[in-house]
């Protein structure tokens, strides 16, 4: 699908990855409505899209709010009239602490924000999606999808929920005009451990570590690439293809490098 003159609804859109796809997307002659709960962050990326790139319009939402979502789409109707492309970025992760520790808030948290935010986007927005010539839906998962991490399982039973939907939507849409593609990204360099909450185990910030994390920049024009090719399922940064390898052969082995890893810091 191409870019130039359509209308990209981006969430996460207030920092990291999400404002990257934003400014990209604005670049190659598109059009954004810019979505995140952080109004602050939605004003910064405001500030420096719209010099260059007018065509921007920032909206306040809290994705496991089902209303805010119903009210976003009317919102992003008056601005834009129509909307061509979804792509789901917003995301949180969890403490690095076991399942036996978590508390059952942050549990909550995690999975509304992660599973239950990209659903209600996709439930809400679809409808106007399949009414377009062309359309596309892009949601992006994690490695921690299919390879486990521990102190992040609930993390990545979010994250694996997020692959299945979007398979499975793959499937139901195939005969339709909305191409659907799922990013898998593996370590990239953001904020969204700082934005959780939570401390990066020691392992995650040592500058010397084998896989070198992905910038938000390149993070974005890797998921902009698979958008515009419709690609179907997309691992991204060295980490994440060797994982998807190794774990397509032997999950165990992977999960148990990852274990190994993690224990030795």
């Amino acid at each position: 699908m191409q870019i130039k003159d359509k209308v990209f609804v981006v969430t996460g859109a207030g920092n990291g990855i999400g404002r990257e796809v934003a400014m990209q997307i604005l670049a190659k002659g598109g059009r954004v409505a810019a979505v995140d709960i952080d109004q602050a962050g939605l004003k910064t990326t405001l500030e420096l899209a719209k010099d260059n790139f007018p065509n921007i319009s920032i909206h306040q939402a809290d994705l496991t709010d089902l209303k805010q979502i119903e009210e976003l789409k009317e919102k992003i109707l008056q601005v834009h009239l129509t909307i061509d492309g979804l792509i789901n970025v917003a995301g949180i992760v969890q403490p690095f602490i076991s399942v036996n520790e978590i508390d059952y808030r942050k549990i909550h948290q995690v999975i509304n924000v992660n599973f239950y935010g990209t659903l209600h986007m996709v439930k809400t927005f679809l409808p106007l999606l399949l009414s377009r010539p062309v359309a596309h839906l892009t949601n992006v998962s994690s490695m921690g999808a299919y390879v486990p991490v521990p102190g992040q399982s609930v993390y990545g039973a979010s994250k694996a929920a997020v692959e299945q939907l979007t398979l499975g939507l793959h499937s139901e849409l195939k005969n339709t005009p909305v191409g659907v593609t799922l990013v898998l990204p593996g370590g990239v360099a953001t904020d969204i451990v700082k934005n959780s909450g939570v401390d990066l185990p020691k392992i995650q910030k040592e500058p010397g570590q084998k896989y070198k994390m992905l910038t938000p920049q390149k993070a974005a024009e890797l998921i902009i690439r698979a958008t515009e090719k419709n690609k179907y399922r997309v691992p991204i940064g060295q980490d994440a293809k060797f994982m998807n390898f190794l774990s397509r052969f032997c999950l165990k082995k992977a999960a148990n490098l990852i274990a190994k890893k993690l224990s030795n810091h």
